[in-house]
């Protein structure tokens, strides 16, 4: 059901099921990807940890990619009206921790690709397409990164959390449909489309 039209953005009642499949794969990827983070660290270097870094490097660059068509493709769509009814305090922090999630999908595996150029280990996706390294080889430079690549997951992590926690409220406190625009296959009331 489209609401209203701006010249080339249209408004929805609805998020539009490429940013509805954008947005949960990259949530399957996120719940995947951190906690084998969190578990490969600390392993003793083996096969089974060079491997399990080969799919954390693999999941990493496919969020990259998916990050930069989500972009691209918010861009061009406009995200379904807020509640009129909405304090203008939770548009603003939700207008915030969205554009900071978008930065942080950005981020967090591009800092992890530099980490992996910077430590001398090139990353190839799928193990098949070897990526160029985006920085030269540089010890001190890599455990910075490193640092960063790990602050910036944390970081993700609490506002992934805090997303979580705001569409929850949309749904069980506030009982409005805000919640109902990303789910799929979700109809919203009175809307039949």
């Amino acid at each position: 059901m489209i609401i209203e039209t701006e010249g080339l953005f249209k408004m929805s009642a609805r998020y539009t099921t490429t940013a509805i499949v954008l947005h949960w794969l990259m949530a399957l990827l996120i719940v995947v990807v951190f906690p084998l983070g969190l578990y490969m660290h600390d392993l003793k270097l083996s096969p089974l940890k060079l491997q399990l870094y080969s799919y954390h490097k693999w999941i990493g660059i496919t969020l990259l990619l998916l990050a930069v068509l989500r972009v691209l493709w918010r861009s061009t769509h406009t995200p379904p009206p807020l509640p009129v009814t909405m304090a203008r305090w939770q548009k603003r922090a939700g207008s915030a921790v969205h554009l900071l999630l978008y930065v942080l999908l950005l981020l967090v595996p591009l800092s992890g690709w530099l980490m992996s150029s910077a430590k001398g280990v090139q990353t190839v996706w799928f193990g098949l397409l070897p990526l160029p390294d985006l920085v030269g080889r540089d010890k001190a430079l890599g455990n910075l990164l490193g640092s960063v690549h790990e602050s910036l997951n944390y970081l993700l992590l609490l506002l992934v959390l805090v997303h979580i926690l705001a569409a929850l409220k949309h749904r069980y406190v506030d009982r409005d449909e805000v919640m109902n625009c990303m789910l799929p296959g979700k109809s919203l009331k009175g809307n039949r489309s």
